[in-house]
């Protein structure tokens, strides 16, 4: 189980609450909860018009709402604001935007009452996920459209995914024994207004972007042994003096996993070869640049994870409801487009490795990596594959921070696009991890072509597992299969753990 404490959540605790892990809220965030819905109240008696709270919306907030209609406004908003179309968000994404929305409202800032709250961790708990259409977002005013939907499963509306299938939001919370609630003043705002439905794919995208990461630091360094390539570049000495962390950690971790290898030591004199291609030589270079612009890129949604993005924020000690706008997501559309330039430059750079081992020019190696050349075609094609998933992401990683469209009648005239640009994260991490594995594969492939020589003992125990599932390509046979098999290994973070050696790590843990 999970504890959220509000704005004092670890990016660990986020992955493992989208891998599946049960989560509650810390008790000790009710009292200041409690404290602020008491100020809603107050306010409300005051008698002055206050946005969000007896006024109508965005460019409606001029119109003054009578206190009759107030739980009535507050429904309105909701099921107005679920607008969204398109499939579904995953559910684990779906679950973290939930745990999200959840932390940031405990902080007491936003003015729901606890049993709204109640409701929303209920729903967590039992694992009843609102079904919520992906597009419909542009990452200002919040993340209206997707939160409206999770809003609407809170106040029986729509539809909740539960074991057997998407099932009526109202007969999902009757099965559950909880009931829809009623929304007050502010709160339904208070639950669509926010960065989460942003944040979550954006987290989703991060967590999955350093599995490839780690699995790509094992798959070039397979492939430079494969190619019989120089880890001099990897010498401590010429990153030291260039200073970026990301490159000296980065280097360190490749220079352990080829450590001791024979296959190394048989060319270490009388090599004609001066240097290496850069695919192989620049690693640290290109995968250190990753690895601090993904560490950048983390600590930017570390802190939007327990911020709170709502508005207008309540202060109950001074009974105040003050208008900003924390809800403009463009730290957010920023770390989404930094993740999606570094999952692009990590495929990009896996790819290039695959295409020199399968051109016997450069890599020495029988061509396509085939005993039989000719007669068989061998790594022909999954090269070309990679090329085409490599060409897929570099035509998403398009910055979309820097894309605008105004809305809501220019009331809101400057949008981050956040939700777009994290939501195209999960899909550019994929194509980037089946890269590796047909990289993981060619590279095992090479290796076998120097029997019996070996490897360094961590990269024997990475070639090990892979051949585990996947045996070695004498005459051609039905590739996908293999490449299917070689995926669930980087995926799985299975073939990273292989080496036995702590690769950096990006979201508080290494490998």
């Amino acid at each position: 189980m999970i504890t959220l404490a509000p704005g004092d959540v670890r990016l660990a605790d986020w992955r493992a609450v989208w891998r599946g892990a049960p989560a509650s809220l810390d008790p000790a965030c009710r009292p200041q909860v409690a404290a602020a819905a008491a100020a809603v109240a107050r306010i409300l008696a005051a008698g002055e018009p206050v946005y969000g709270i007896n006024t109508g919306f965005g460019k409606l907030a001029s119109v003054r709402i009578d206190t009759a209609d107030l739980e009535t406004l507050q429904r309105n908003i909701v099921l107005s604001h679920a607008a969204g179309v398109g499939e579904p968000m995953p559910k684990p994404v779906a679950r973290l935007m939930m745990a999200l929305k959840l932390a940031s409202l405990a902080q007491g800032a936003s003015g729901v009452r606890l049993e709204t709250l109640d409701l929303l961790e209920a729903m967590l708990e039992r694992d009843l996920v609102p079904v919520v259409p992906a597009q419909g977002s542009v990452g200002a005013s919040g993340d209206l459209a997707p939160l409206a939907h999770m809003t609407a499963a809170m106040i029986g509306v729509g539809e909740i995914l539960v074991p057997e299938g998407r099932v009526p939001a109202a007969d999902a919370l009757a099965r559950a024994g909880l009931k829809p609630v009623v929304l007050g003043a502010k709160e339904g705002l208070a639950l669509l207004n926010g960065t989460q439905f942003s944040t979550a794919h954006a987290l989703a995208g991060l967590f999955e972007a350093e599995t490839v990461f780690w699995a790509a630091l094992v798959a070039g360094a397979l492939s430079t042994d494969a190619a019989r390539g120089s880890d001099t570049p990897f010498d401590p000495r010429i990153h030291r003096l260039r200073r970026h962390r990301g490159q000296i950690e980065t280097a360190d971790a490749l220079r352990a996993l080829m450590a001791g290898s024979p296959i190394r030591a048989s060319h270490r004199t009388g090599d004609p070869r001066v240097q290496d291609p850069y695919c192989l030589r620049c690693q640290p270079q290109v995968m250190g640049a990753v690895l601090d612009l993904l560490r950048q890129a983390a600590a930017t949604l570390a802190a939007e994870a327990n911020g709170v993005s709502d508005n207008p924020l309540i202060f109950p000690e001074a009974d105040e409801a003050l208008s900003g706008g924390n809800f403009h997501a463009e730290p957010v559309a920023f770390a989404a487009d930094m993740i999606a330039l570094a999952i692009c430059e990590i495929g990009s750079l896996a790819e290039r490795r695959i295409a020199m081992l399968v051109d016997p020019a450069l890599s020495g190696l029988p061509a396509f990596l085939t005993p039989k050349p000719g007669l068989n075609s061998g790594f022909m094609i999954p090269q070309v594959t990679a090329a085409a998933l490599v060409s897929e992401n570099k035509q998403r990683a398009h910055p979309a921070s820097v894309d605008s469209i105004p809305t809501s009648a220019n009331q809101e005239d400057h949008v981050s696009m956040a939700a777009h640009g994290a939501r195209r994260l999960l899909p550019m991490a994929a194509n980037a991890a089946a890269v590796v594995a047909i990289e993981l594969l060619a590279a095992a492939q090479g290796l076998d072509f120097h029997a019996p020589l070996a490897s360094s003992e961590p990269l024997e125990r990475a070639r090990a597992v892979l051949r585990g599932a996947v045996p070695h390509l004498d005459d051609d046979r039905y590739m996908h299969p293999d490449i299917e098999a070689a995926l669930t290994l980087v995926r799985s973070g299975a073939l990273a753990e292989a080496p036995g050696i702590a690769l950096p790590g990006i979201a508080g843990e290494a490998a």
